[in-house]
């Protein structure tokens, strides 16, 4: 199976949507094992996180998150004053 396979027969695919965006999120089986795979359809953008990635979601709080949404795409400075993109944003991002 291929690093950006679509989700393995009887994995369900997850749609979430409000009035500004959809994603949709499912797990796939990489060669380095099991990653949730979110995938935004307007934009063709997808990145695959591994078991830590999701794990270090959960100690950010919702400022940093605030601070994502601000400046979409490639914020020019992170909270705490470091610079740069975001990362994994890329369309074939794979942890």
């Amino acid at each position: 199976m291929t690093e950006n396979s679509a989700a393995n027969a009887g994995d369900p695919v997850i749609k979430i949507a409000n009035e500004f965006t959809e994603v949709e999120v499912d797990r796939v089986r990489t060669r380095n094992g099991v990653r949730l795979r979110i995938f935004v359809p307007s934009s063709g953008r997808q990145i695959l996180l591994c078991p830590l990635e999701l794990e270090a979601l959960t100690w950010q709080d919702h400022e940093l998150f605030s601070h994502l949404l601000a400046t979409p795409g490639d914020p020019a400075e992170a909270p705490g004053g470091t610079s740069g993109g975001a990362a994994g944003t890329e369309p074939e991002a794979a942890g």
